[in-house]
């Protein structure tokens, strides 16, 4: 379990994030019109994952609308943007934000994506939703870079993420 805070107070995850070196957890995710995506789905392909509490917050907005900004300069990569929003609500803000260069995720059908990273909350105003980390995934499926934010309302760190991408 690992603890992060929200506005100073503290909460717990579930778990840790996924090792750097080891394999990165197949995941059963929903994208915008309502298709099951897998980790599989992205194969060859290096792979970002913004794990974010809600799009429908400053922080998330923000975090999406950055990583989208730098998503189109990674030809062999993509940004996937992972929270418990509906698919509907993740591609009404996409659209009215202008946000096409990264492929929003909803956890609609099951929370295990959060369990098996690591970052569902279990208590606090946000438990059953996750905590906000990146996770790089290299094109192989082996995770070679982790944040887990340690205040939910602060950014992540794109540079260090994006360098690694």
């Amino acid at each position: 379990m690992a603890n992060v805070t929200l506005k100073g107070t503290e909460f717990h995850t579930n778990g840790e994030l996924p090792e750097v070196g080891s394999s990165a957890p197949d995941f059963h995710l929903v994208d915008g019109k309502l298709n099951d995506m897998h980790l599989a789905d992205y194969s060859g392909k290096k792979k970002l994952l913004n794990i974010v509490p809600s799009l429908d917050t400053p922080t998330c907005a923000i975090s999406t609308k950055k990583f989208n900004d730098h998503a189109g300069s990674h030809a062999d990569a993509v940004i996937l943007v992972i929270s418990a929003d509906l698919p509907f609500a993740m591609e009404r803000f996409c659209g009215a934000e202008g946000i096409e260069n990264v492929i929003s995720l909803s956890m609609m059908r099951s929370r295990n994506f959060a369990k098996d990273y690591g970052v569902l909350l279990t208590d606090g105003p946000l438990a059953g939703i996750t905590a906000r980390a990146v996770v790089v995934v290299d094109e192989n499926d082996k995770v070679v870079y982790t944040q887990l934010v340690p205040e939910i309302a602060d950014e992540p760190d794109y540079d260090a993420a994006l360098a690694v991408l």
